[in-house]
């Protein structure tokens, strides 16, 4: 999906998500000191305000204007300052070791644009700092609820490991979630990446 397609997605007064923040970034970053934080592929800001109510100083990037324009409005209205960033992650120049925590949650592009996207995010993470990735796992084509439809834009804990230059991973696993449908509780099953950065 294109730029496009994600304003035509994100139109209308209601979210398209939930304002809550992602339950695997609470879980995994919820103890961590605040600093600068990154939310790469941020959609409508719901992790980034999370963050910045728990102190992080928060720069968050999207190519959807229309996504951004509603994360402003929550951010105003829960109190909070974020730096919102209208740019495409495929060309867009990150600052290189600047980060304390860099997230980059559901961003869910073919490998091969995928790549040098973690690449830049790697670089992207201060010394000591923090690099959370959660995207569909590959197993959920078939064994799980929900997601993308086509295998070239699922992934593995494994390859994205080998894509972190100067990272050591902590975690690197596949992590079930439960999600409410019309039909009942369904399974989705996510990747999670779990990195810091070196001194």
């Amino acid at each position: 999906m294109d730029r496009d397609d994600w304003n035509r997605r994100y139109e209308g007064s209601e979210l398209l998500w939930t304002a809550e923040p992602n339950r695997f970034l609470v879980a995994e970053a919820g103890s961590l000191a605040s600093g600068r934080a990154l939310d790469l592929a941020c959609g409508e800001g719901r992790n980034a305000v999370w963050l910045a109510e728990r102190g992080f100083e928060v720069d968050a990037v999207d190519f959807s204007d229309v996504a951004l324009e509603k994360a402003r409005r929550t951010a105003e209205a829960r109190g909070v300052e974020v730096s919102w960033i209208e740019a495409d992650l495929e060309s867009w120049a990150l600052v290189e070791r600047a980060y304390d925590l860099v997230i980059l949650f559901y961003l869910q592009l073919p490998w091969d644009r995928m790549r040098p996207v973690l690449h830049r995010a790697a670089r992207a993470v201060a010394p000591r700092g923090t690099f959370l990735l959660v995207g569909h796992d590959r197993t959920n084509l078939e064994h799980g609820h929900g997601g993308p439809k086509s295998p070239d834009v699922l992934y593995a804990p494994e390859e994205i490991s080998a894509e972190l230059p100067g990272l050591g991973i902590i975690e690197a696993a596949r992590r079930e979630r439960s999600v409410e449908t019309d039909q009942g509780t369904r399974t989705a099953i996510d990747c999670l990446v779990r990195a810091v950065a070196g001194e």
